[in-house]
């Protein structure tokens, strides 16, 4: 199941997975793009992997990345918990 997180002011959508039993959490970015109908790409914590960026550029992704660095322990804790919306004061 994937939980939406964030939405960014490029319109990129930031969703993430359960943790695994391996505890892996994968998060996944989405923006939609007139001519290649979506941008996407897939960030696996904690190790901070990528794999399958289309449509991203580097610069994009390093933003991406400083992101989800600095918000990782709630999307940590969010993949436990059931997202964000079952997380208890938010």
């Amino acid at each position: 199941m994937m939980y939406p997180f964030m939405t960014l002011d490029d319109n990129t959508e930031i969703v993430h997975s359960e943790m695994r039993a391996d505890g892996k959490v994968k998060i996944y970015l989405e923006r939609p793009d007139a001519k290649d109908c979506f941008h996407h790409a897939t960030c696996y914590l904690p190790d901070y992997r990528w794999e399958d960026v289309f449509g991203f550029s580097e610069e994009e992704i390093a933003r991406y990345l400083e992101v989800i660095e600095s918000t990782a322990h709630l999307i940590l804790q969010f993949s436990k918990d059931g997202g964000v919306e079952s997380a208890a004061g938010f």
